[in-house]
């Protein structure tokens, strides 16, 4: 199966005790990639991407110090709709042959407070690699149901077709698309 890889991975700085690793949890559905641009500035296309991995580690006491990584596999857009899906994974979209993953990781976290926090780091898209900054909440984190420890995030960000070498004219609405991540993360 072709791979995009979105990696969302948070590590904490070595000396620090408190750090746990996660794992998202895509495979339990309690994580999500979604997208969603305008269609010819009339109204919202909507999608997401069903397959995706990723790891983080985080710290409350030292948010500043995580780092995120998330892959996502580009075959897996999914629009709820075949014939335009068949579209999106073609030489004028995604190009899946070509561009089989997409990633992000990670350089810099800068604590906001109150659980925000804008999240920078690297997203490649296409063959083409860029800095992007998310806006992230932390959700929460504790124990599940089922014995384990859980932290879950959210994230917002914008890009540019352009700016990732997809050109196709969708008019001057539809030139950027809007990303919205939900990630869930199992203490490993």
């Amino acid at each position: 199966m072709k791979k995009l890889t979105l990696a969302l991975a948070a590590a904490l700085s070595l000396g620090t005790a408190n750090a746990a690793d996660y794992v998202i949890d895509s495979k339990g559905a309690h994580a999500s990639i979604n997208f969603k641009i305008q269609h010819l500035g009339y109204s919202w296309l909507t999608g997401r991407f069903n397959d995706f991995k990723g790891t983080f580690s985080y710290d409350e006491a030292m948010p500043n110090n995580a780092k995120i990584m998330v892959t996502i596999d580009t075959d897996s857009v999914d629009s709820n709709h075949a014939e335009r899906d068949k579209h999106l994974k073609g030489d004028d979209f995604l190009d899946v042959d070509t561009y089989p993953e997409a990633k992000f990781e990670s350089t810099k976290i800068v604590d906001k407070g109150n659980g925000m926090m804008d999240v920078m780091g690297n997203f490649t898209l296409h063959g083409v690699t860029k800095p992007i900054s998310i806006e992230a909440k932390k959700i929460g984190e504790g124990k599940d149901p089922w014995g384990g420890y859980r932290a879950g995030f959210m994230g917002t960000t914008t890009i540019a077709l352009k700016d990732y070498g997809i050109d196709y004219d969708l008019g001057p609405a539809s030139q950027t698309v809007e990303l919205e991540l939900h990630v869930e993360g199992v203490k490993q």
